[in-house]
């Protein structure tokens, strides 16, 4: 991802900030304490991406509060995930941004242009996965990535999953979400020539225990390359992905 600290000595190096005003953009305070949170305002500085709010417990007033201190502080796209629709109508009167209800995600600012090597993929066993790949899709697209989406290509029809051999096989990371059994992972890792990471889901009938049965299978997957991050954790995938797909940027420092 684009380092923060690398952009302002570029800046420097080029004449387009002075020392003293990339001395006071470092030397910012690394948090913010507002009394019910501790913002981090050196995240992006960190590890390339600012923080991200996630929405599931917090008050519309406390979402509010973070999101005046990050926008206060530079920050142009915010991301808050696990957002209910009244918290998202209570938020959007305060600060405007556009609610995807499927997904539960909140974006505030514009998306950014993609700065990936190249695309993520995102596929689906079935239509249900679909609101835990649209988190994945969204912060992903958040986080500088063009992304693909291939729902509903499960492996009770496999025929739906190898018409999209050239997505497949042209992506640099594919993210693999399903439930029930959880086998469209192994199916993926098995064509892929890059990095898949799996997302078990919690939809199934009662043996597969909210997805548990799906997280094991994914985890025992005979096929290669394959990562696993927690039930329904779309969030986490997405975020992975684009870490993946902009390891260019190691190269360069």
């Amino acid at each position: 991802m684009n380092n923060e600290i690398k952009q302002i000595l570029e800046a420097v190096s080029a004449g387009n900030m002075s020392v003293d005003e990339a001395l006071l953009k470092v030397k910012r305070a690394p948090f913010e304490d507002i009394g019910y949170a501790k913002v981090d305002l050196h995240r992006k500085i960190r590890q390339g991406a600012a923080e991200v709010i996630y929405g599931a417990g917090k008050t519309p007033e406390q979402i509010c509060g973070i999101v005046q201190v990050m926008r206060d502080n530079g920050q142009d796209s915010i991301l808050i995930t696990r957002m209910s629709p009244e918290a998202a109508q209570a938020v959007a009167a305060v600060h405007p941004m556009e609610y995807h209800a499927e997904a539960r995600v909140g974006i505030l600012g514009a998306l950014p242009q993609p700065s990936g090597l190249g695309k993520i993929v995102v596929t689906t066993g079935g239509t249900s996965d679909v609101p835990v790949a649209e988190e994945a899709a969204l912060t992903a697209q958040v986080l500088g990535n063009e992304v693909v989406r291939l729902y509903d290509v499960g492996v009770a029809g496999l025929h739906r999953t190898l018409a999209h051999l050239d997505e497949i096989m042209t992506a640099s990371v594919i993210i693999a979400i399903a439930g029930m059994e959880g086998a469209l992972a192994s199916v993926i890792g098995g064509l892929a020539d890059c990095p898949v990471i799996a997302v078990p889901t919690s939809v199934g009938y009662g043996a597969s225990f909210h997805g548990l049965s799906a997280l094991l299978s994914m985890l025992n997957s005979c096929a290669s390359g394959v990562s696993v991050v927690n039930i329904d954790n779309g969030f986490g995938a997405g975020y992975l992905a684009s870490m993946i797909n902009h390891m260019d940027g190691k190269k360069e420092r």
